[in-house]
């Protein structure tokens, strides 16, 4: 019998989300060293950054310090993000990641973005996000509203329920 080939169509890196002592201080470092602009800060303390039209391309989260897992409480890197082209794909993605054994750790749609996607543990335990349909920041550098966010805990509730001025494909 052939292997299975992956549904998986990387369209490019997304975003890297790194895990920080001193969220201010690293803002600072990206803003006014690296030159990227903040698009969004939620309320669990993570900021947001873009250099382009997408949402975000890198995001901090505060590093805690209450018994998580290292890659979650400890600084240092949190997750890998890769875009594929349509929502639709993550169904496929999802239905392999799980014929793969692999733990899903998220599905659906989260805040900041309005992505949908699938997050999943590598074997060597790196968490790694398959999304698409990110946010893009106009002219006006404005985001989408926090009261728009709108999450969603699976991928049907987040195609059944688009955020404003979205059409999924």
């Amino acid at each position: 019998m052939a292997e299975e080939k992956s549904p998986i169509r990387v369209k490019k890196i997304g975003h890297v989300v790194f895990s920080v002592k001193d969220i201010e201080a690293s803002t600072k470092f990206w803003t006014e060293i690296m030159g990227f602009h903040v698009s969004d800060r939620n309320e669990q303390g993570m900021v947001f950054f873009r250099h382009a039209t997408d949402h975000h391309t890198i995001a901090l989260a505060p590093a805690n310090k209450d018994g998580e897992a290292p890659q979650h409480g400890h600084p240092g890197f949190h997750h890998i993000a890769f875009e594929v082209a349509t929502v639709s794909e993550l169904f496929k993605i999802r239905d392999f990641i799980r014929s793969k054994g692999l733990k899903i750790i998220y599905e659906g749609r989260r805040g900041p973005g309005g992505n949908p996607g699938v997050e999943f543990v590598s074997p060597d335990g790196f968490q790694v996000e398959v999304y698409s349909a990110m946010d893009q920041i106009g002219t006006d550098g404005r985001s989408r509203p926090a009261n728009e966010w709108s999450r969603a805990t699976t991928l049907e509730e987040a195609v059944n329920n688009p955020l404003p001025g979205t059409e999924y494909r």
